[in-house]
């Protein structure tokens, strides 16, 4: 039987939330845009999920469906605001890569260095004629949390809108007040795939990215799936009635996995400002393919799995002044709600193990 580790990835999907949304894969299978009675209950299914969605968010916005996060921060980025994009080197793919290609189409981009720990200073400099500042809550590959409240002051002062990918940190923990726009997923919450959403607050306005059919208030046209958003929905109330145990089962597994950590290993990232359930630690030498393809039986991963194929050292851990070959000898090891204690504390010993036969056979 397989371990999973890999929650910054995906996560298991929760019992509550397949349940949620077999009703609506079988029998209650209407367009939720028709205006028959069972449009209308596939409609009012889809309003109930906004709702729990919503409660896990600031007031004083409005909780638009997408595809995912990825269609969500594409939104934010190219729809809201204008003039130039400033976000922290160690932005995920979804962020950095789109802000980069708004560059090839004359916005300015300004890249903002972290420290050693993967933090940004909440009042660097902005260029002038700043229009939007984006930056993640918790960070995909090494856990670190964002000041995000600091960072939203100061894109207002600078007269910019602030973006929030909160996709790592939503339902885990509390979300912050101060952004504008905030980019969430349900796979990361034991939700379903294929479903995300983005965040407005109700002052911003937004044009849309996607045009057709009028749906989600006439800025967001396609058919919305009533199961994908029941699921979404369960997964987010789900997360709010079980967001204190599931931190406290997450610090638990961080201590435990600190605890196993040989000597020699570091780990990358504040150690104290980040989320508990991302565990990203190097040793010199480490090869990372090799160990993942050894042990198949356990789910791990290099880095973010949106860059896995890319074969380029990841950008978050560069940025943080690690070597190439640093890069490479990271391991992320992911955990949460679902995870044991002893399977994770095996688990570990297995790798660092594994990781130590690579030396002696070397």
């Amino acid at each position: 039987m397989s371990i999973y580790l890999d929650y910054q990835a995906t996560t298991p999907l929760a019992p509550e939330a397949l349940a949620a949304m077999q009703l609506w894969l079988a029998e209650k299978f209407a367009n939720p845009h028709s205006p028959h009675r069972l449009g209308r209950e596939a409609a009012a299914a889809v309003e109930v999920a906004r709702d729990a969605v919503a409660a896990l968010l600031p007031p004083g916005g409005r909780v638009y469906f997408t595809s995912g996060a990825t269609e969500a921060l594409n939104w934010a980025l190219r729809c809201a605001g204008h003039g130039g994009i400033a976000l922290p080197e160690t932005e995920h793919a979804a962020v950095r890569d789109t802000a980069l290609w708004l560059g090839t189409q004359g916005r300015a981009v300004t890249l903002l260095p972290v420290d050693a720990d993967g933090l940004v200073t909440p009042h660097a400099a902005l260029p002038q004629g700043t229009g939007m500042v984006a930056a993640m809550l918790v960070n995909n590959e090494i856990g670190v949390i964002q000041p995000i409240f600091e960072l939203a002051e100061h894109a207002h002062a600078a007269g910019a809108l602030f973006l929030c990918d909160a996709v790592q940190g939503f339902g885990r923990m509390p979300i912050p007040e101060g952004p504008d726009l905030i980019a969430v997923s349900a796979h990361k919450i034991h939700g379903p795939k294929g479903i995300g959403a983005l965040w407005v607050k109700e002052s911003v306005s937004i044009a849309p990215l996607l045009h057709g059919g009028g749906q989600e208030g006439g800025l967001r046209s396609g058919t919305l799936s009533p199961a994908l958003c029941a699921g979404f929905g369960a997964a987010a109330r789900l997360a709010a009635a079980r967001m204190e145990a599931d931190d406290a089962h997450v610090r638990t597994l961080w201590q435990a996995a600190c605890d196993e950590l040989p000597s020699g290993w570091s780990i990358n990232g504040s150690a104290t400002h980040r989320y508990f359930g991302n565990f990203n630690v190097r040793h010199e030498g480490v090869d990372v393919a090799r160990l993942i393809s050894e042990l198949r039986d356990i789910a791990f991963s290099a880095g973010s799995a949106c860059a896995s194929g890319s074969g380029r050292p990841s950008h978050v851990l560069r940025a943080l002044g690690l070597s190439d070959a640093e890069a490479r000898s990271s391991i992320r090891i992911g955990f949460g709600r679902y995870t044991s204690e002893d399977e994770l504390r095996g688990a570990l010993q297995r790798i660092f193990r594994s990781a130590q036969q690579q030396w002696a056979r070397a």
